[in-house]
């Protein structure tokens, strides 16, 4: 996708006839170590015309993006948006509730807080349930709604700065390399000097080498 992917987007979103549309996205489902990120934006879809559309023209799904990319697209975001809300987990709640009941819950309250100015909200993949505001369930929503890419990118960035932050706190696992996924690396730092406190013991113990 080109330079003409914002405008998708946000023609996407234009589509609903609503002018204030939220976004929410999720990052760190599949980390091994750190909270789990929800964000939600709200645009103003009148401002995005002319220059303003055109400085999310790059906008795409976090993981298309590579960090710088992610960094200069959340200045963007940020400047354009009405609202954006972050709500993270940390692993210890992720433990004891699970990882889907967090990620629901995490996009949950952070929907809640949009509404208003939000007149639409949607989120990526899944449907929140009832506790949630009126919502549209989008499966591949990072790649369709511009609302929902923006959510993502605020999403992994603000993850990505907490878990390079807690590099300094846990130098012994190289988060500032992974934020927190697994790799051959982290699995081995965690194998040799155990879990740390940000260490999501229900999940994935064979990385640990050891029941925790």
């Amino acid at each position: 996708m080109g330079a003409s992917c914002g405008r998708k987007l946000i023609e996407h979103d234009r589509s609903f006839g609503a002018r204030f549309v939220a976004g929410a996205d999720e990052a760190g489902r599949g980390s091994l170590a750190g909270p789990l990120s929800a964000a939600a934006v709200v645009l103003d879809l009148e401002k995005l015309r002319g220059s303003g559309g055109r400085a999310l023209a790059g906008l795409r799904d976090s993981k298309q993006c590579d960090p710088a990319a992610r960094e200069r697209l959340l200045s963007s975001v940020l400047a354009l948006s009405e609202l954006v809300v972050v709500e993270l987990i940390p692993a210890r709640e992720i433990d004891r509730g699970g990882l889907h009941k967090a990620n629901l819950e995490a996009l949950r309250r952070a929907l809640t807080a949009c509404v208003p100015p939000a007149e639409l909200c949607l989120v990526d993949g899944f449907s929140l349930g009832p506790e949630a505001p009126p919502h549209e369930a989008l499966v591949g929503g990072d790649e369709r709604s511009a609302a929902i890419a923006c959510a993502s990118i605020v999403a992994k960035v603000v993850r990505d700065r907490m878990m390079r932050r807690l590099d300094a706190l846990y130098p012994n696992y190289g988060f500032s390399a992974h934020v927190g996924y697994i790799t051959g690396a982290h699995s081995a730092a965690v194998r040799r000097h155990g879990p740390s406190a940000v260490h999501r013991r229900s999940f994935n113990a064979a990385c640990y080498g050891q029941r925790v």
